[in-house]
């Protein structure tokens, strides 16, 4: 199967526009391949928006790469070295390519904000004025693309 990094991209940009945050976006985009749900893909990565429930840590983005690191490349037995040595490796080359396309992993840089704090926990409305004051759609669909890129790149091995 090959992955159209374009049509992913869409797919996680329309998620991130029916409200969803950037981490439930891209694991959305990416149901046919992880084996969740929609509502297993929400629910796991509602608490990694904002960078981590608004901390501003690492990008929602960046983490639902992360969730499909997992699911691609998983490690269920702690004593499994080359598993956990295997999806380590992915998550990096997912966080290096967005890094190398972004500038950054963390969501206060990605944003702007000079602050190396919390935000409120009270998500902002998604206004005309949100989205196009941010990059977030931007990076959740940077991270779609990389995502379905790197599928293609592996077909044989996954």
């Amino acid at each position: 199967m090959t992955y159209n990094p374009e049509e992913r991209s869409r797919m996680a940009c329309e998620y991130f526009r029916q409200g969803y945050n950037c981490a439930q976006s891209v694991l959305l985009a990416f149901q046919d391949v992880t084996g969740l749900t929609a509502v297993q893909s929400a629910t796991f990565a509602s608490g990694f928006g904002g960078g981590m429930g608004r901390l501003r840590e690492v990008c929602g983005a960046v983490s639902g790469m992360t969730f499909i690191a997992g699911a691609l490349s998983p490690f269920t037995d702690p004593s499994d070295k080359e598993a956990k040595k295997d999806c380590y490796t992915l998550v990096q080359e997912f966080a290096e390519a967005f890094r190398k396309e972004n500038g950054s992993i963390v969501c206060r840089e990605l944003l702007g904000l000079r602050l190396a704090r919390k935000d409120s926990p009270v998500p902002e409305a998604r206004t005309g004025q949100y989205y196009s004051s941010r990059p977030c759609e931007r990076l959740v669909g940077c991270a779609a693309e990389i995502v379905a890129r790197k599928l293609n790149d592996n077909q044989p091995s996954i």
